[in-house]
């Protein structure tokens, strides 16, 4: 399998070598869908950053906190479990790793799932589904950052 999307950049008219030009970008999918994307004005300050558009560190945070989602919510399925909402509220740690590196250190994961009455996991089960999808994740499984999913169990 192969996953693509596309950058676009331009200077335009902007000085460039001083460092003071528009981080500003597009990701393009395959789909057809446009993200405004720029640096996060943390990495690069404003008005060089566009505090609007998603950064790719979010970006990292989000894309693991939804593939996570995603397997949890077909495991569930799998096992019997009817999910009606699923929410995270996941959060990146930008540190220095252990060769003094900037990175993301750490993603932990707060997800908040919400059963229909019938069938529902107990503290157990719902412990062995988060389990089950955060090994079954290509973005954790991709990633040197500690992955951590801290979620209510009852």
């Amino acid at each position: 399998m192969q996953f693509t999307a596309t950058l676009a950049w331009q200077r335009n008219d902007q000085p460039f070598l001083d460092q003071r030009y528009s981080r500003a970008h597009e990701w393009i999918f395959d789909g057809g869908l446009r993200v405004p994307a720029s640096s996060s004005p943390l990495s690069v300050p404003l008005p060089m950053s566009n505090a609007d558009n998603v950064d790719p560190e979010e970006a990292l945070v989000a894309a693991t906190s939804s593939c996570h989602m995603l397997f949890f919510l077909s495991i569930a399925a799998k096992r019997g479990h009817v999910v009606d909402s699923y929410s995270d509220h996941a959060v990146g740690l930008l540190a220095k790793n252990a060769e003094g590196k900037l990175a993301m250190t750490r993603i932990t994961l707060r997800p908040h799932v919400v059963f229909a009455d019938a069938n529902r996991p107990d503290p157990e089960q719902l412990a062995a589904i988060h389990h089950a999808a955060h090994e079954q994740c290509y973005i954790a499984n991709s990633l040197k950052a500690e992955v951590v999913v801290e979620a209510p169990l009852g």
